[in-house]
């Protein structure tokens, strides 16, 4: 690893495992253990855990704490309830996204922020920036662990560990028990599109976590698993999918956009952005044989270049290529067809919303 590479507090955990290490936002993290697509199929199928202690943690707390989040945040702070969360962006001036993030309410005035391990640092210092007295922002993350343990089974595998029954947790809440005398967080939500959990414990208690979820039978999986799982799940990732120059609009994520609850940070850029036809717009790609998009490969409709991929991943779900990628109107539009270009030779990929990725269980694949 080259200097100055963080390690998370699992990382002697990956190593005992027999885990391929590799560098992620600057840090050191497991990309597999016995194989991608094993792994995949295990979340999908069963349980596994990540280790996503490299993941920023933030408490935003004070009198003004919900105000001001709601200024610098794209969804509605103030409109949460004590236990829940929800996912929002950072946006900058020009509606552009800093980033995406999940708040979660732990108390009256208090937040739980949490960031992308590549923005950590970008977003600590935005935030702390536009703070006022009344409010105080607290880095938690060197002193806690974060690992999300998600598939079918994966309530029942973290709450068999936590001596917990886990069901009754609502998508999106927020949870605290007592575990090995230490305080642990439990956040019913994840980024595979399985049900699951993430769970932030104490640094001290992390490794002990870790292995009583492998113990319980949950399946340690790596980075390349992750990614397989959220491109099947249409989920962006920061530097792929969004970053500062592309806005909620075309990344289809107005969702997570409260245009109601008053003025945010960027809320007049996004706002004349949906009133203009937008140049591109994010859509799920399907390759028609077994060629796997990768991010910058351009797509075509004749001699017309028509978009980029920004992400991509063999799905064993559908077995073939599949891939996320920005394409301009009216080549976005669902059946239809484009071709990606791959060191000068043409693969056709179906367009399709993004949402439809991931495969109901059961479907086929053609």
């Amino acid at each position: 690893m080259s200097e100055g590479t963080m390690s998370t507090c699992l990382v002697d955990e990956h190593r005992t495992l027999g885990a391929r290490m590799v560098p992620f936002a600057g840090w050191n993290m497991p990309v597999q253990y016995k194989g991608i697509i094993e792994e995949t199929q295990a979340v999908r199928n069963h349980a596994g855990a990540f280790d996503i202690s490299h993941m920023g943690r933030l408490i935003v707390s004070g009198r003004g704490a919900a105000a001001f989040l709601d200024a610098l945040t794209t969804n509605h702070v103030a409109a949460l309830e004590v236990g829940h969360g929800h996912y929002s962006m950072l946006t900058n001036e020009a509606g552009g996204i800093i980033d995406d993030i999940i708040v979660y309410r732990i108390g009256q005035d208090e937040f739980l922020v949490v960031v992308n391990a590549s923005n950590a640092e970008k977003d600590l210092t935005w935030l702390r920036q536009h703070a006022g007295a009344e409010v105080e922002i607290a880095d938690q993350s060197g002193a806690t662990g974060m690992v999300a343990v998600q598939g079918p089974d994966a309530l029942e595998a973290a709450g068999s560990v936590l001596g917990r029954a886990l069901g009754g947790l609502p998508r999106f809440g927020v949870a605290f028990y007592e575990w090995r005398q230490a305080h642990v967080t439990v956040c019913r939500t994840g980024y595979t599109g399985e049900d699951g959990v993430e769970v932030i414990v104490p640094v001290a208690v992390a490794p002990l976590f870790w292995r009583a979820l492998l113990a319980a039978g949950v399946v340690p999986c790596g980075l390349g698993a992750r990614d397989a799982l959220r491109v099947e799940a249409g989920y962006p990732l920061y530097g792929h999918e969004i970053d500062d120059e592309h806005g909620p609009v075309g990344a289809m994520l107005m969702w997570a956009v409260c245009m109601d609850k008053g003025d945010f940070v960027g809320r007049g850029a996004i706002a004349a952005a949906r009133q203009e036809a937008p140049k591109e717009r994010l859509v799920g790609l399907v390759a028609s044989g077994r060629v796997v998009p990768r991010q910058g490969y351009t797509l075509w409709s004749a001699d017309e270049c028509v978009g980029t991929v920004t992400s991509g991943a063999f799905t064993p779900t559908r077995g073939c290529g599949i891939a996320m990628g920005y394409v301009r109107p009216p080549h976005h539009v669902k059946g239809g067809c484009v071709q990606m270009d791959v060191r000068g030779q043409r693969h056709e990929l179906r367009v399709i919303p993004k949402k439809e990725l991931l495969l109901p269980k059961g479907a086929p694949a053609a």
